[in-house]
C-alpha cells in the first residue's frame, strides 16, 4: 500500500503541467486509475467519486466508463450506469478500423447487458447481442480476445433463452461456449469462465429436452474444477459454487466433491486478500451459505467428520485465516536459513499478489515450504484428527442451519461425531432471529417478554432438548433436565456451556496459553459513557469483579471511562492475550464487519479489531 500511497502522490506532482499541455489529460487519467486502484483495495468512496472526476476531466481521450461502473457497483445508482453506457457511445466514434474499437463494442454490450439484469428492457439485450455479434468479427481465429468475446455472446445469447424460450439462442450458445473452451486448454486464465457458463447452458437444454448426455457433459465439465494444478482465481470459486448449487438440485452424486472443491478454493482466495472492508464484502458475497450447506450435504452423506472439516473451513474465514498464517509464518522463520526466506517470500507474495500470472508464484513458493520438516501441512485446512482435541474437556456441539437441512453434530474427545437431526426448517430459524433482534431492540415490556419466552420454547422442543437427550445417552452427566417454562430447569441449569466461532480459534487459544503461560496479560475495558448510546451504570462494579478474580492469577490492566477510547483499545488489543470487555454492543447484522463496541469517542469497529 505504502507503493501505491507513493504513486498517488506522483500522479498528483505531475498535474504542475499547465492546462493546455498535451500530456495533461494523461496524467489525469493515471491518478484517477490509481485512486481507483486504492478505492478497491480500502474501500473509501472518496478515492472512487475524485477517480470520476478526474476521469471527467479527462473525457476527450478516456472516458470514465470504468469507475462509473465501480460506483453504481457501490451505490446501485442507474444514473451513473446510464452514464457509463452514454461514455461507451461516445467511444464508438473511432473509426471503424481503430485498434480499440472492439474494445469499445465489447464494453458498451456488457454495460447494456447489465442495465437489461438490472430493468428489464430487451432492447437492452438485444443492442447488446448485436454488438457481441459485431466485436467477434473483429476477434477473428487466432486473436487473443476472441474466447472472451464468444463467452460474452454466449452469455448474452442465454438471457435471451430464458427470457424467449427460443432454442436457436440457447443452441447457439452452447456451440459459442465450446468453441470458447476448446482456445482455453488447461492453465489458460479464461478456461474458468467457460467452464462456469458451459455447464449451465447445457443443464437449460437438459431441463428442455431431457437430454441425459446433456447434464453427464456439465458435470464432467465442473468435474475438471477438482484436477487445478494452480491456485483459483474468482471466477473458479464462481464455477465451484455453480456445480455445487447444480449437483444439489439434480441430486447428482459429485455434491460432496463440489463443496470440498469450492471451500478450498475459498481458502486460497481468502490467503490472497488484505484485510479492507471492500474485501470483507467481497468474501461475504462469496462464501454466503457455502460453509452451511456443505455441511449439510456431508451429514446426509453419512460424512460427519467431514461435515466438521467443512464447516469448519467456511466460517469466520478472515479469523481462521489470520490464525492460520500467523503461527507458522513465525514458526517458519524460526526453522533455519531456508525457512526465514522461504517466510519473507511468502509474505512479499501475499502483499503484492493481485495478478493471476502470480498464482504459480504462490504455488511454488507453498510447495517448497511444504517439502521442509515439519511444515508439510502448512497452510492446509486442519482435520477432524486436529479439531477433535477442543473437546479434551467436554462434548462441543455444531448447530447447523442450511436451506436443504438442519442438524446437530456431538462432539466427544474420542471417536466419531453424534449425529442429532432436527426437526426445524432454515426459515423458521431465521423468522425468530429477525423477531427476535426486533423484540431486544424493545426490551422490557411484559407483552414482549411474553412473546420472547415463546420462541424461546419453540427453540427448546427444536433444539436444545434433542441435544441433551442425545448427551444423556452419551452418558454426558446433567443435572435436572426440563422443559423452557417460566419457574422450570433450563439449558443452564442442566450445562454449563460456552461458545467459540470455530474449533480451530479454540484450538489455538489454548496453545497459546500452555506456550506462554508465564507471559500473559489481560485487560479490562469499561465504557459506561460512550459518545452514543445509554449510561451504563453497572460498568465499574463489573471491572471490580473481574479485576478481583483475575489478578492473583496473571497480570491485570483495566480501562474506564476517559481512557476507553478506540485508540487505548487497540493498544490494549496489542500488548494483552486477554480481553475482557463492558460497553455496548451495536450489531450490524446487513454489514457484519461493521458491527462495533461503543468507546468514549467513538465505535471500536469489528473490521478494525481484524
Amino acid at each position: 500500500m505504502s507503493d501505491l500511497d507513493e504513486a498517488i502522490e506522483l500522479h498528483r506532482a505531475a498535474l504542475l503541467f499547465p492546462s493546455g499541455h498535451s500530456d495533461r489529460s494523461s496524467c489525469l487519467n493515471n491518478l484517477a486509475n490509481s485512486l481507483r486502484n486504492r478505492f478497491q483495495q480500502c474501500g473509501m468512496m472518496s478515492d472512487l467519486d475524485e477517480a470520476i472526476e478526474l476521469h471527467q476531466a479527462a473525457l476527450l481521450l478516456r472516458p470514465p466508463r470504468l469507475s462509473l461502473w465501480d460506483r453504481f457497483l457501490q451505490r446501485d445508482m442507474m444514473s451513473d450506469l446510464d452514464e457509463a453506457i452514454e461514455l461507451h457511445r461516445a467511444a464508438l466514434l473511432f473509426p471503424s478500423g481503430h485498434s480499440d474499437r472492439s474494445s469499445c463494442l465489447n464494453n458498451l454490450a456488457n454495460s447494456l447487458r447489465n442495465r437489461f439484469q438490472q430493468c428489464g428492457m430487451m432492447s437492452d439485450l438485444d443492442e447488446a447481442i448485436e454488438l457481441h455479434q459485431a466485436a467477434l468479427l473483429l476477434h477473428p481465429p487466432g486473436h487473443s480476445l476472441r474466447s472472451s468475446s464468444l463467452n460474452n455472446l454466449g452469455l448474452s445469447l442465454r438471457d435471451r433463452f430464458q427470457q424467449w424460450g427460443v432454442m436457436s439462442d440457447l443452441d447457439e450458445a452452447i456451440k459459442l461456449h465450446q468453441a470458447a473452451l476448446l482456445l482455453c486448454p488447461p492453465g489458460h486464465s479464461d478456461r474458468s469462465s467457460s467452464l462456469h457458463n458451459l455447464p449451465l447452458s447445457l443443464q437449460d437444454r437438459f431441463r428442455k429436452w431431457d437430454v441425459q448426455c446433456d447434464l453427464d457433459e456439465a458435470f464432467s465439465l465442473y468435474s475438471q474444477l477438482s484436477h487445478l494444478s494452480h491456485a483459483a482465481s474468482r471466477t473458479h470459486l464462481s464455477a465451484a459454487k455453480s456445480w455445487a448449487a447444480s449437483a444439489e438440485i439434480f441430486n447428482h452424486p459429485s455434491a460432496l466433491l463440489a463443496y470440498k472443491v469450492a471451500l478450498k478454493f475459498l481458502d486460497q482466495q481468502v490467503a490472497f486478500l488484505s484485510s479492507s472492508s471492500h474485501h470483507f464484502d467481497v468474501i461475504r458475497e462469496a462464501v454466503s451459505s457455502l460453509a452451511t450447506d456443505a455441511f449439510s450435504c456431508s451429514v446426509r452423506c453419512g460424512s460427519l467428520t467431514t461435515a466438521v472439516e467443512l464447516v469448519e473451513q467456511g466460517r469466520a474465514v478472515f479469523w481462521t485465516q489470520l490464525a492460520r498464517f500467523s503461527t507458522p509464518l513465525d514458526e517458519l522463520s524460526d526453522s533455519g536459513d531456508a525457512g526465514m526466506v522461504l517466510a519473507e517470500e511468502f509474505k512479499h507474495l501475499k502483499t503484492n499478489l493481485r495478478k493471476s500470472d502470480k498464482l504459480l508464484q504462490w504455488d511454488d513458493v507453498v510447495s517448497r515450504v511444504r517439502m521442509l520438516p515439519d511444515f508439510s501441512c502448512f497452510l492446509l485446512p486442519p482435520l477432524f484428527s486436529d479439531l477433535q482435541k477442543v473437546a479434551e474437556d467436554g462434548p462441543v456441539i455444531i448447530v447447523n442451519a442450511s436451506q436443504h437441512s438442519c442438524n446437530t453434530l456431538i462432539i466427544h474427545g474420542a471417536g466419531d461425531p453424534v449425529h442429532v437431526p432436527l426437526d426445524i426448517k432454515q426459515a423458521e430459524v431465521s423468522e425468530f432471529s429477525s423477531e427476535f433482534q426486533s423484540l431486544a431492540e424493545q426490551f422490557g415490556s411484559s407483552d414482549y417478554q411474553l412473546v420472547l419466552v415463546g420462541i424461546l420454547h419453540k427453540l427448546w422442543n427444536d433444539v436444545v432438548d434433542p441435544v441433551v437427550r442425545a448427551l444423556r445417552e452419551s452418558e454426558v452427566r446433567p443435572g435436572s433436565p426440563g422443559p423452557y417454562e417460566k419457574g422450570r430447569d433450563n439449558l443452564s441449569d442442566i450445562y454449563i456451556s460456552s461458545y467459540t466461532p470455530t474449533l480451530a480459534t479454540l484450538v489455538h487459544a489454548r496453545q497459546q496459553v500452555s506456550r506462554d503461560a508465564s507471559s500473559q496479560h489481560f485487560v479490562a475495558i469499561g465504557q459506561g459513557n460512550p459518545v452514543e448510546g445509554k449510561e451504563l451504570k453497572c460498568v465499574a462494579p463489573e471491572l471490580a469483579v473481574v479485576a478481583r478474580h483475575i489478578t492473583p492469577v496473571i497480570s491485570f490492566t483495566s480501562l474506564e471511562d476517559a481512557n476507553a477510547t478506540v485508540e487505548g483499545a487497540f493498544d490494549a488489543l496489542n500488548h494483552n492475550q486477554w480481553l475482557h470487555l463492558a460497553c455496548h454492543g451495536m450489531p450490524n447484522r446487513t454489514q457484519p464487519f461493521e458491527s462495533s463496541f461503543a468507546m468514549r469517542d467513538g465505535p471500536l469497529m469489528i473490521k478494525d479489531i481484524i
